[in-house]
């Protein structure tokens, strides 16, 4: 081949056809690598999560032996579940933690709006304090807070009884264990609530509040026309976890109250009727019915939720 020849075969034009190959290479490539990374976390997914929802979903159509193993029962259990007065009352007292539970959301708007802004002294340490429950154990936390509560020697009725105010028995009076135990679960989730909405206040930008303060709109009217509005994701957020985490209430009912408490039937959550069920009256086919229909719920909610949100941006 002359000179000629091989500068006219090197400048001619490649097949048509190599790109294309080319590009689905480097795609298959990519992917093969995405799923090299992603299977160690889907697998993990699938095997503790996944897995033991479809396990559940079985045994919820099953009925155990006191000596384990298990039968097909069908739709029994769910026929018992809508004639059960237990769950009838733990599922009133679980709106009730869920409604204590989202009372703490504007407590802690407000401690958020006090340390969000620069300059004040001992916010670190405010913040800090505010946030130390959230990292601390709940069965812990639900240790102390018993002690707090006791009738003859916590330490809330014996301030009380200086000023001449009887206490009463905090976890043990059917009038008032169920908010106490509220209050301990409010206390300890606040300061998690009030990071996630410091940090939604801290990314308004400040030229907004500066352009109402030219136009004469006085502090309310910022936070009803500007932070509100702005701060209607976080809050979002904050509200999903709130529902879904009072759903789950369990640890503190559990270790505050005991199981032969008078006032466990004004206390009991779905979660600790479903760990009597399971784990105690070893009726674990109707304790599955139990989960199931608390998921069922917890995704109805969340739903609504979402639906909330979206008509709220729209009419925002």
């Amino acid at each position: 081949m002359t000179l000629a020849g091989a500068k006219a075969s090197a400048l001619a034009p490649a097949p048509a056809g190599r790109p294309a190959r080319t590009a689905r290479r480097r795609r298959r490539g990519e992917a093969g690598w995405a799923v090299f990374f992603l299977a160690p976390t889907a697998l993990g997914l699938a095997v503790f999560y996944l897995w033991p929802v479809v396990q559940t979903f079985y045994y919820s159509f099953t009925t155990w032996g006191p000596f384990g193993g298990h039968t097909f029962s069908g739709l029994s259990n769910y026929r018992q579940l809508l004639h059960d007065p237990d769950l009838r009352s733990a599922f009133v007292n679980t709106a009730w933690y869920c409604l204590l539970g989202l009372a703490g959301v504007p407590v802690a708007l407000v401690l958020a709006a006090v340390l969000a802004r620069p300059g004040r002294r001992g916010v670190g340490f405010y913040r800090a304090l505010l946030f130390l429950p959230v990292v601390t154990m709940p069965v812990a936390v639900a240790v102390v807070w018993r002690w707090l509560y006791a009738g003859d020697s916590g330490l809330i009725n014996t301030l009380l009884a200086k000023v001449g105010i009887h206490g009463p028995y905090w976890i043990s009076d059917p009038h008032t264990a169920l908010i106490a135990v509220a209050a301990v679960g409010m206390w300890s989730s606040v300061g998690y609530t009030m990071v996630i909405l410091m940090a939604g206040l801290q990314s308004i930008p400040r030229h907004f509040y500066e352009a109402a303060q030219i136009d004469g709109a006085g502090p309310v009217r910022q936070f009803f026309a500007i932070t509100l509005p702005l701060l209607s994701p976080s809050l979002f957020f904050v509200t999903v976890l709130s529902v879904i985490g009072t759903l789950q209430t369990f640890d503190l009912v559990y270790v505050m109250v005991g199981q032969t408490n008078p006032a466990l039937p004004q206390t009991r959550t779905v979660v600790y009727l479903f760990y009597q069920d399971a784990f105690v009256n070893n009726n674990r086919g109707y304790a599955a019915a139990i989960a199931f229909l608390l998921l069922a719920v917890t995704v109805a909610l969340t739903g609504l939720q979402f639906r909330l949100q979206k008509r709220w941006v729209h009419y925002a």
